[in-house]
Parts: structure tokens; C-alpha cells; sequence
């Protein structure tokens, strides 16, 4: 019989060069050029991991060929966008039949299988817009605030920055990202990739009832080895000026929504930038009790930086009420005091985790610094098993759910 393949590509009009899924594929698979990101049809094996991690959605296409005639990884690093799907119709007939089994399905098993968090959204989670602007049909944006929320004389230098897009047509959700793209070429003479980053602020814009959006961007200074470095997309965004004009692509990301249910509990956990979209959940939920519509959930925040001076929008988290959200802040070079992380905190607090737990109505969400990704998922881990719960179980139900969701980098 004719060997018939789903073949795993990546889109790579959609596709914004974050290198998610090279980091994150378990067999090597995944590599990439000055100018796209591919798939080794030789290599993959369906695993699914690098599906969830993937902002933009651009890893998950398929095309159905025949292993004989799958594309080259050579033939994908010059596409500029993907191969139209062959008709199942010019398929041999052979190869038709052995589609009988359903290999999506197949596929979504492994993806759930393979993650460590869902990759699907909750249940009770409005339906986002994706990819609605890309690079072919960019969208302009003006830049309307550019403030500093970490203090003078830190090493991080962190912005909220605001974007209007007047009257063109941009909706977000609470979780979601998007893409700038840095004026400029590379050293190469292409054209700079956009960058991503995530939307600080509620459905109803950073201003309610304004069509804008808000960004949290630290400045880049050293690579990962502390070699002095000038990130491009992040100095260009630190130094925009009210006035300034964007190119902007997206909205990103379909998962890491929230919930709209009553009453459903967020526990958040995050690490510097990673508190965009912590951010934009507790001020949608702030501003839906304002209104009178108080969800009735709790919300609880594990909040980790080096310093109280290094960590952004302090002085607006202290000014929340008690009653509304129980924040907890790690702090790891306080001078005379000892390192201290999320994971730490959330020991100290296993208790109450370990309520929120057991209630099926509890969201986790962890963004920020992938090495505390593991630290967070051992600590959820013990306190289940210390509290009665059988881990393996509740784990799956969690990713099964759209209950456990996780965006580290």
C-alpha cells in the first residue's frame, strides 16, 4: 500500500520567528534560516509538543502527500507561503483508504499528550480573532503613552506602552499577543521579523470604550550569556514617542483565555513582562465588578523579579483591595535577604492552592521565565499529592480542560 503522510509545516506568513518550537521539540525536528522555520518530515514524529507554545498558530498546518513526495526541508526554507493541500481526489486510491482511521483526531490526542498544559482554551472563554493582520496586510497603530512602571537606576528597564488604532479594526482578548515589526533590515538587507509581545490590557482597551491596546516591554541590554547586546524590537519600542507610527501584525494566540464563567478562580503566577496578560485579566475582572458584575471567583497572584524596584506596575498592584486579589511577591536580590521565588512563595501558600485545586472551577496561568516553569508544575504537583490528590489524574484533566496554561520563554 502507499505510505500516505500528515506532514507537520509551518506557515511562514504567520509565523513570527520566535523560535518557540525549535526550543521546544523534543527530537530535533524543527530548525530554521535567516528566513523561515521547517519541519524534517524524516524527523517529526507527531509528538504535539510544540503545538500549545507556538503564539501565533503558525505550527499547526498540515498537508496531506504521500511519504514518497514530502516537501524538503530545503524546498520549505524558501516558501513564502505554504502549498495549497492536494485534493484527496489525486491521491492514489490506496492512500485514500488508509485515511480511513481519523488521523486529527490522532493528532489532537498526541498534542494533549505531549504538552504540559492545554491546548485548548476553557470552556466558558469568549472566541478570539487570530491572525487578522499578518505580513502582508499589516496594521498601523499610533503611539499614544510610553511610561516607565520599573524605577530609575534598575538594570530593568520596563515599559507600558499604549497603541491606538483609531478607527481599524484590532480586537484582543485577555491573553492574547501580537507582533511589531522594527523598522529597518538586518545585516543581511531582509527586512526585520516582527517581535512578540503580550497585551497588558482588557477587551475594552487600556482606556475603556478607546480602540487601543497596551504592551509591557522590557528593554534588551544583554543576551542570555550577559554579553552586552541592543535587542532590536525592544529598544525601538522603549524609545517610541507619543505620535510615533507602528507597524503592528496579529492578534495571537486562541489558549491562554480566560474564563467567563461564575464563579471561576485564576490563579496566576508570573515573572517580570510575564505580567501582561496577568494584568489584563485582573483589570477586566476589577473593571466587570466596578460594574457590578463581581464574578464571585477568587484571584490569587504569585509575582516574581529581583527587586521591588525592578518589578513592573508595583505601586498599582499595592492599591488593589485585599478583598479583590490576594497578591503574593517573590523577591531574589533584595539586598541582606535571602533569594526568594514563586515557587517558594507558593509552598508557603499550599493550603489555599491546594483549595483552589480541588475546586473545578480554578484557572492556572504561568507566564514569564521558562526556567520557573518546572519549579511551578512541582510545586502544583506535591501540594496535590500532600492534599489527597492523585496528581497523574488531576494533571490531565487540568490540560484536558483548559484548566493549566502555560507561555514561558
Amino acid at each position: 500500500m502507499t505510505e500516505v503522510l500528515k506532514q507537520h509545516l509551518i506557515d511562514p506568513e504567520i509565523c513570527i520567528r520566535c523560535n518557540t518550537c525549535e526550543d521546544t521539540c523534543p527530537v530535533d525536528a524543527i530548525t530554521h534560516d535567516s528566513r523561515n522555520y521547517v519541519v524534517d518530515a524524516d524527523i517529526c514524529n507527531h509528538c504535539m509538543a510544540c503545538i500549545s507554545p507556538c503564539p501565533t498558530g503558525s505550527i499547526d498546518n498540515w498537508r496531506t502527500v504521500l511519504r514518497v513526495a514530502a516537501y524538503p526541508t530545503a524546498d520549505q526554507l524558501t516558501w513564502d507561503e505554504l502549498p495549497k493541500e492536494v485534493p484527496l481526489a489525486d491521491l492514489p486510491a490506496d492512500a485514500v483508504a488508509a485515511l480511513d482511521g481519523d488521523i486529527t483526531d490522532e493528532l489532537q490526542t498526541n498534542a494533549a499528550d505531549a504538552s504540559l498544559g492545554s491546548v485548548v482554551a476553557p470552556a466558558s472563554a469568549s472566541v478570539p480573532t487570530v491572525n487578522l493582520h499578518g505580513i502582508r496586510n499589516v496594521i498601523t497603530a499610533t503611539v499614544s503613552g510610553n511610561f516607565r512602571v520599573t524605577q530609575l537606576g534598575t538594570e530593568s528597564d520596563t515599559h507600558h506602552i499604549v497603541l491606538d488604532f483609531g478607527s481599524a479594526n484590532f480586537p484582543v482578548l485577555e491573553g492574547q499577543s501580537l507582533g511589531i515589526i522594527p523598522p529597518g533590515v538586518d545585516a543581511q538587507g531582509r527586512a526585520h521579523h516582527a517581535r512578540q509581545y503580550s497585551i497588558a490590557n482588557p477587551r475594552d482597551g487600556e482606556r475603556p470604550g478607546y480602540n487601543n491596546v497596551s504592551l509591557t516591554v522590557k528593554r534588551v541590554t544583554t543576551d542570555y550569556d550577559g554579553k552586552p547586546v541592543r535587542g532590536v524590537a525592544s529598544n525601538y519600542v522603549c524609545d517610541l514617542k507619543k505620535g510615533d507610527v507602528v507597524q503592528v501584525i496579529g492578534p495571537f494566540g486562541a489558549t491562554f483565555l480566560m474564563p467567563n464563567h461564575a464563579p471561576s478562580n485564576l490563579l496566576m503566577i508570573c515573572t517580570g513582562t510575564g505580567s501582561a496578560p496577568m494584568r489584563a485579566m485582573t483589570e477586566r475582572r476589577r473593571r466587570l465588578r466596578l460594574a457590578g458584575n463581581d464574578n464571585g471567583g477568587k484571584l490569587m497572584l504569585f509575582f516574581g523579579a529581583r527587586s521591588q524596584q525592578e518589578l513592573p506596575y508595583f505601586g498599582p498592584l499595592m492599591n488593589l483591595p485585599k478583598d479583590f486579589i490576594d497578591i503574593n511577591f517573590a523577591f531574589s536580590r533584595t539586598p541582606n535577604q535571602p533569594k526568594r521565588y514563586v515557587q517558594d512563595l507558593m509552598r508557603e501558600r499550599a493550603a489555599d492552592i491546594a483549595t483552589l485545586l480541588k475546586d473545578a472551577n480554578s484557572y492556572f496561568y504561568v507566564c514569564g521565565l521558562k526556567g520557573m516553569e518546572a519549579g511551578v508544575l512541582d510545586v502544583l504537583r506535591d501540594t496535590a499529592i500532600s492534599h489527597g490528590m492523585d496528581w497523574q489524574t488531576l494533571h490531565a484533566e487540568l490540560k484536558r480542560d483548559g484548566r493549566l496554561h502555560l507561555e514561558t520563554y
